[in-house]
């Protein structure tokens, strides 16, 4: 450990490994250290299933879940955009060639108190139940105007200028209701809250399109999910690393962050100092620099079912937009299983969480466990959430944030982007991507 790296990397959450195989690739000199025996940090994938029960103080599950070692339960799972960052991320640093995916079966939203298929194409929404008839034709124009939309033609922009009127001017433009500016936003844009109304909409109509873009490539959803779980992620870019001469330390104590002039020069471990020139961490490591944003509550629930009127779906994420339950941020629903590797044949593993609000998490939740049917064991867990308190520019400390409520990935990326960006000065350089990223 006694030597000098170009950065050490604290953590093997998902993001501090993201940020390892990007500094690799790029020709950095990387120490990876995680105080932790195991990969993931709070993103870690659980197995055997009796460490999950353990691990909140449950007695041990019986012979009906199956074999123990059949499950690897995420902690917290995400889905990643079949056209998004991540992945892109993935395939232009040969991390796929760790990996398998699989297309995940559906995507939902809850409206009027059902859950209905997300619309994403002109034929859709004239078959959606969402809507009435003439909203259908409101909203499939509004659909053409999005696919239609190209961000150096003018004339594909048909007299409303995305860059200079916002979201809500774009909804009123094509006179939708306020329901489909709901699931539009929170469902298909991907929106936690109804901040970006008042934004420029050419944000809304990039994210519409990547939507629609990721669910092209496959067609039953725009999400992808790996095989095994996504412990396999951190692993994936700890390979990478590794590969690039990168160097992991795992159950390895972090003691101290060596300052010098008020920047960080090296990380000590007992009597140990491995020096260097910047360091990247998750909030666990430097409590000081962080400061609490709020918190998540998510519950984890082991069901013998697919999720009830989602065409049985092995599959699926439900997204239940904030004021439809009279809520300031968005209710995440997804389901994995045993097609996954993931959980017993025969079992499933659904996930529910969203951004605490009241003094009564367990009750935020229970729209999103009401879509459920029965469950057979939950395990809930309530998380604080935290933003470095500065960018890291002075002291060459790069902090990520905490993972958010949503269940896709794209808020991850651009948190693990940006403090890439703001470490190197520079943004990393996307190659050229391949077509696929995996099976379906």
């Amino acid at each position: 450990m006694d030597e000098t790296y170009d950065a050490i990397v604290l953590g093997t959450g998902l993001k501090e490994c993201i940020i390892s195989g990007m500094l690799s690739v790029s020709g950095k000199k990387v120490l990876h250290i995680d105080r932790n025996k195991y990969y993931g940090g709070e993103s870690a994938s659980i197995t055997p299933l009796e460490d999950l029960f353990s691990r909140f103080g449950l007695d041990p599950p019986g012979e009906e879940y199956g074999r123990g070692r059949d499950w690897n339960v995420d902690l917290i799972p995400k889905f990643l955009m079949a056209n998004g960052q991540l992945v892109k991320l993935l395939m232009s640093t040969g991390v796929t060639r760790y990996l398998e995916f699989k297309s995940v079966e559906g995507s939902y939203v809850y409206n009027g108190g059902k859950i209905s298929k997300v619309p994403v194409d002109q034929r859709e929404a004239l078959a959606s139940d969402l809507m009435g008839l003439f909203e259908k034709r409101r909203f499939k124009n509004f659909l053409i105007f999005v696919q239609e939309y190209k961000e150096d033609d003018p004339k594909t922009w048909k007299d409303f200028d995305p860059r200079k009127n916002s979201c809500l001017k774009m909804y009123e433009k094509f006179g939708l209701e306020k329901s489909t500016q709901g699931f539009t936003s929170h469902a298909l844009a991907l929106y936690r809250d109804d901040a970006h109304l008042e934004e420029p909409a050419y944000q809304t109509i990039q994210r519409i399109k990547l939507y629609s873009e990721s669910l092209a490539r496959y067609g039953k959803s725009p999400y992808l999910y790996p095989m095994y779980g996504l412990g396999e992620l951190p692993q994936g870019f700890a390979r990478l690393s590794a590969i690039f001469g990168g160097t992991y330390m795992l159950d390895k104590p972090v003691d101290e962050i060596v300052m010098k002039d008020g920047k960080a020069v090296g990380v000590r471990s007992g009597e140990e100092i491995a020096q260097c020139k910047q360091v990247y961490c998750d909030p666990s490591y430097v409590p000081d620099k962080v400061k609490k944003m709020g918190k998540v509550i998510r519950c984890i629930c082991l069901m013998d079912h697919p999720i009830p009127n989602t065409n049985d779906a092995y599959s699926t994420q439900i997204i239940i937009p904030q004021k439809q339950v009279n809520r300031q941020s968005d209710i995440y629903v997804s389901l994995v299983s045993f097609t996954h590797q993931v959980a017993a044949n025969n079992w499933f593993i659904a996930m529910v969480s969203t951004t605490v609000e009241t003094a009564n998490p367990e009750q935020e939740i229970k729209p999103g466990l009401n879509l459920l049917g029965p469950i057979k064991q939950k395990f809930v867990t309530i998380s604080d959430y935290y933003e470095p308190v500065d960018l890291g520019e002075q002291s060459q400390i790069f902090i990520s944030k905490s993972y958010d409520a949503t269940t896709h990935f794209e808020t991850t990326c651009l948190d693990v982007l940006e403090i890439y960006k703001r470490g190197t000065g520079g943004v990393f350089e996307l190659s050229k991507i391949p077509e696929d990223t995996g099976d379906n």
